[in-house]
């Protein structure tokens, strides 16, 4: 079958339509679920879902995970931008070779400016998720891990790690 150079175009535009759109979505929930735990939890110590297995626990890291370089808050601005403009480029970039792959960089770069925008507008990040094992975070958090795994296993189907 013929495929005309503008089929390809369009598969590309589709393609990196559906890249920003997945960016805002992560951003848009992200955000959501810390408006409603800055809401809801500002006067609680912690709220427990589940006794001693998740609570909803609000905390502000102003550094990065699990608390590192919570005293050099302009130079992680500095470096956390540079950062999510290089993992925006990059992720433009796979777009138009693999749809999983563009697929994991929308929800990583989502997280990325979602906890951006927590440090432009508060200074430090808002976490909420409380496992109790394990460091509060966030859904931004979340989404940049699942997004990191998307992306390792769409690299791995395609090959390009062998040589």
């Amino acid at each position: 079958m013929y495929r005309s150079p503008r089929d390809g175009r369009e598969g590309k535009a589709k393609r990196l339509i559906l890249f920003y759109s997945g960016i805002l979505l992560v951003i848009f929930a992200d955000q959501l679920t810390k408006y409603l735990s800055i809401r809801f939890l500002s006067g609680a110590d912690t709220y427990p879902v589940f006794q001693n297995i998740f609570h909803l626990t609000l905390v502000r890291n102003s550094g990065i995970a699990f608390g590192l370089f919570r005293n050099s808050p302009e130079i992680l601005l500095i470096f956390i931008s540079a950062s999510i403009m290089l993992l925006m480029l990059w992720g433009q970039q796979l777009c138009g070779t693999s749809r999983l792959a563009g697929s994991a960089f929308a929800l990583i770069v989502g997280g990325a400016v979602g906890n951006w925008i927590d440090r432009l507008r508060f200074g430090a990040v808002i976490d909420f998720l409380d496992f109790r094992v394990w460091p509060v975070f966030n859904l931004a958090d979340s989404m940049i891990t699942v997004g990191i795994g998307i992306y390792l296993i769409s690299f791995l189907k395609s090959g390009k790690h062998r040589s």
